[in-house]
């Protein structure tokens, strides 16, 4: 089968450094027809790097028949725009994170692209994270019991100063690590949102946009996840942790993961509450408890840019999509609503 042809809209940070790296080694899979950027010079390094044409406007390259797939890679204000106009003109669309800056942005690109001819495609591309897969595989495997609550968090200290912290760009860490990160805490709820609570803050950044947040999502099936993405914060904390009846999971830099687990070999003799009044704190037992360090890898070995070989499948061979539109929607209405009430409310 041929490559799919890519025409790519903004050669910044993510569509320079990320999409087209990305892209490099798999030249049998996509090939980088057209361009476009606000800066001509970024185009004429794509022009000489790629053989790709360059235009002066997205309408232009919309228009191109060579382009399969419009991947857009501008400031997150421009997604809905561009993303829409890239689908009115028949196109299909690789949209870069996050998917738009409201909901109700949301809503309305994912009808336009149910009617469109083209297919809507949004990169939640922290999907194919390695530690993430992991711990969704030790959930899943029951040796830490119940699952009742994960906290996920992404902490650092950056006094920033770019687009990403000013609101009129959509920048913010909501909209730029939360997407990421709201994927995978709704991933691991396990259930339909019942109810959360937010909080959002400006700490160390500058611009007028929040650089720390904290939501807590309560699933339907009673389990708790804890987000947390801040930009304030002087010391590292783990990404992942998970508290279950049976054992607790803890990994830092998404590398290695502490276990600590009974042994599900070791049958546990049944326990009685007593209405006593003991000196103690109960009848002490010597629980059978296994304690180890591993990598954070799945059994299936994943990387981030996997997310283009998926993109492939769902193009090339009709395979599904991993990230449906329904679980993307749901991710910009937590954003939605984590924002009502607070500085940051969307106008």
């Amino acid at each position: 089968m041929e490559p799919i042809k890519l025409g790519i809209v903004g050669l910044g940070r993510a569509g320079w450094d990320m999409h087209c790296r990305e892209l490099e080694s798999r030249k049998d899979k996509f090939q980088i027809v057209a361009v476009y950027d606000l800066l001509p010079e970024r185009c004429q390094r794509a022009v000489e790097r790629y053989g790709c044409k360059a235009y002066s406007s997205i309408e232009e390259l919309v228009a191109d028949p060579q382009v399969e797939i419009v991947d857009i890679a501008t400031r997150s204000i421009d997604h809905f725009q561009h993303a829409k106009m890239a689908l009115e003109a028949g196109k299909s669309v690789f949209l870069e994170k996050p998917m738009c800056v409201t909901y109700r942005q949301a809503k309305a690109l994912v009808e336009l692209a149910n009617q469109a001819p083209g297919e809507l495609y949004v990169r939640h591309n922290r999907r194919f994270e390695p530690a993430f897969q992991y711990i969704r595989e030790v959930i899943e495997s029951g040796i830490l019991g119940e699952v009742y609550e994960v906290k996920l968090c992404r902490v650092f200290y950056q006094r920033r100063d770019d687009w990403q912290t000013l609101k009129k760009y959509g920048g913010g860490l909501l909209l730029n690590w939360g997407p990421h990160i709201i994927d995978h805490g709704l991933q691991l709820l396990g259930a339909p949102v019942k109810e959360m609570w937010s909080s959002l803050k400006r700490v160390a950044a500058a611009g007028d946009a929040e650089d720390y947040l904290k939501i807590v999502l309560r699933g339907e099936n009673d389990r708790v996840v804890d987000i947390e993405i801040s930009g304030g914060v002087a010391l590292p904390a783990p990404e992942y942790v998970v508290w279950g009846t049976k054992g607790a999971l803890e990994c830092a830099d998404e590398k290695v993961a502490k276990l600590r687990y009974l042994d599900p070999q070791v049958p546990l003799p049944p326990r009685v509450a007593s209405d006593g009044t003991p000196t103690g704190y109960g009848t002490p037992e010597d629980l059978p408890w296994i304690e180890e360090s591993k990598p954070a890898q799945p059994s299936q070995p994943v990387r981030m840019d996997m997310i283009w070989d998926a993109l492939y499948s769902a193009v090339r061979e009709g395979k599904p999509f991993p990230i449906t539109l329904e679980e993307a929607l749901q991710v910009m209405w937590v954003i939605s609503e984590a924002k009502k009430g607070t500085p940051f409310a969307e106008e």
